[in-house]
């Protein structure tokens, strides 16, 4: 399979404007993206890359965040070399340690979890599944019913099996992910982990007791009440993919009236993550 890198050129803007647009351009097919000194690069199977697309998007940036961008192929072969190059290991709160299939396992972290991305959104990397993952590490998750939704590369899901839940459900809307999961829960040894494609609808009538949301704001705002549904009596819901201040405070206006209760969040580098509690 033949990949493009395409090089983007920022000018104007906040560090958050460029954070924004890595995220929407994970959401259109890119996945590994590489910091330039006036912008990054971001790479896309050439089958997939649709310039219209990618440039709607461009002219939808704010006022004063100009984008500019070239396109060219690179081979098979060089690909796979800058993806290894940039896929370093991450430890998350000094107890679980990422890492691909091409690196030598650590067995003196407590929590092992290998990911092959391909092309699924989520390897540790990005401050929101940090603040997650920190978040779950906190958390008892032993004989518990777990959503994650949004799934990704399941990610989120082998840390909540590896963590004791004995069922995980992992929902996203892009097959691409479905798959991802299926082959990452085989290379962690969770077996109990059942991956589907579809939306929030998939989860009319279920029940959890813990709820995970790694998506963006507009999609939170619009499944609250379907995680509310689906949440008994302080069932947990976490969420991320959103900013701290005007975006946190939204969605914690908006859970107020699901009678989901606030109880924290979590900051990196401006990202937020934060839980909340089913209450009556």
């Amino acid at each position: 399979m033949k990949y493009s890198e395409v090089i983007f050129t920022c000018k104007g803007g906040a560090d958050w404007h460029r954070e924004l647009l890595v995220q929407d351009l994970a959401n259109i097919g890119f996945d590994t993206f590489e910091e330039r000194e006036a912008g990054f690069a971001a790479y896309i199977a050439s089958e997939q890359f649709d310039a219209p697309l990618l440039e709607s998007l461009l002219i939808r940036q704010p006022p004063g965040f100009e984008v500019n961008y070239t396109r060219q192929e690179i081979a098979p072969q060089n690909w796979n070399a800058v993806w290894e190059s940039n896929f370093e290991p991450v430890v998350i709160a000094d107890q679980c340690y990422v890492r691909a299939t091409f690196h030598s396992p650590r067995p003196d972290y407590p929590y092992e979890i290998v990911i092959d991305p391909k092309m699924a959104f989520g390897t540790g990397h990005h401050q929101t599944t940090s603040l997650m993952m920190r978040y779950m590490l906190e958390t008892a998750f032993a004989g518990k019913n777990v959503l994650d939704m949004g799934c990704g590369t399941g990610i989120l899901a082998i840390l909540a099996a590896k963590l004791g839940a004995t069922q995980v459900l992992a929902i996203d809307n892009d097959p691409v992910c479905v798959a991802s999961v299926a082959e990452n829960k085989k290379l962690n040894d969770v077996e109990h982990i059942e991956a589907r494609c579809g939306t929030a609808d998939l989860i009319s009538g279920m029940q959890f007791n813990i709820i995970l949301a790694n998506i963006n704001r507009n999609i939170l705002l619009d499944q609250l009440s379907s995680y509310a549904q689906c949440l008994g009596v302080e069932g947990e819901l976490y969420i991320s993919g959103f900013y701290d201040g005007d975006d946190l405070h939204t969605l914690k206006t908006a859970a107020m009236g699901y009678n989901l209760h606030y109880s924290g969040h979590k900051e990196q580098n401006g990202w937020a993550a934060a839980r909340f509690i089913k209450i009556n």
